[in-house]
């Protein structure tokens, strides 16, 4: 969890410390047994977007899993405001992603389920890190390539999909299937129906014939960005829906487009190899990220593509 900017505080179970010394021990549930939940907020000049949306679903997905936060929401909601201002004024022209990672705390037996201690206490960070926008300048001037591997989304009989958890080794394998067939593409996972669900770090949705249309709630995690999607859409009139989608939804969608935390919306132009309308970034797309730009006060297309 350390930090690329000198001077940077993380919160690790009740305290600020220095971002480099935010570490956890190897017989923390959450490694040895994936035993974690977690979420992700970003600033608008320094100051964090929609937070208690986000620590709302840390909390809900806390107590799916067992997990007894620590704090009561109220207080996790100033610490984290707290983090970010600190680490923000070392870096004032940029902006942060804050991580909020809760697990089921340590046991020091280190023999994963076999031997587990009755009192276990939630082992609770948060940490910041500088936002890579340059990653994502392709993202907004080529659109995203998605791909879908042989690899399933977690089915929801197994782990619901209402919570923002750490057992992503599926995503790890899927996302290298993926990148065989492009080095850039972003794996979109299909459930075992084969519906479309959503990536490793977005939902997913279409827009066709003058409505937006999302995957099913139940099949994936609604974004807090999806949320703010809908909002604008109400704004602009433009329907919203959720259906089951598959491929041959996407490859013939006018527009289809990424809702996600850092970078706001991105357009997606390919999929599995064939052009999604015209195989280039849609007008509706730019539309509704100018919207958004507005909501947030700053202009995301600029702040991703750089304007030199």
């Amino acid at each position: 969890m350390a930090s690329d900017i000198a001077g940077q505080i993380a919160f690790l179970n009740g305290r600020f410390i220095p971002a480099a010394e935010c570490r956890l021990p190897i017989y923390d549930t959450g490694i040895v047994l994936s035993a974690a939940v977690t979420d992700f907020a970003r600033t608008f000049h320094g100051k964090l977007y929609r937070l208690e949306d986000h620590v709302q679903r840390l909390y809900a997905s806390a107590r799916y899993a067992r997990i007894d936060p620590p704090l009561p929401i109220e207080r996790t909601l100033d610490l984290a405001q707290q983090l970010a201002a600190h680490n923000h004024a070392l870096d004032p022209q940029g902006e942060l992603g804050l991580v909020f990672y809760m697990t089921g705390g340590e046991n020091p037996f280190y023999a994963g389920a076999a031997a587990m201690p009755s009192n276990l206490t939630a082992t609770f960070a948060m940490h910041t890190f500088p936002l890579p926008f340059h990653v994502w300048k392709g993202s907004f001037l080529q659109g995203v390539h998605c791909v879908t591997p042989s690899t399933r989304h977690w089915p929801a009989q197994c782990l619901s999909s209402k919570i923002k958890h750490r057992n992503r080794l599926h995503m790890w394998i899927g996302d290298r299937e993926a990148r065989l067939a492009d080095p850039a593409a972003v794996a979109l996972y299909l459930d075992l129906q084969g519906n479309i669900t959503e990536t490793g770090g977005s939902n997913f949705v279409i827009y066709r014939r003058g409505t937006v249309i999302s995957p099913r709630r139940n099949n994936i995690l609604w974004g807090v960005s999806l949320t703010v999607l809908i909002e604008l859409l109400a704004e602009l009139n433009i329907p919203f829906q959720e259906d089951d989608l598959q491929g041959h939804d996407v490859i013939n969608a006018d527009e289809a487009w990424l809702p996600t935390t850092p970078y706001c919306l991105a357009p997606v132009t390919k999929f599995n190899g064939l052009p999604v309308g015209s195989g280039k970034p849609g007008a509706m797309w730019r539309r509704i990220l100018d919207l958004w730009s507005s909501k947030a006060g700053k202009n995301v297309y600029s702040e991703v593509v750089g304007t030199s």
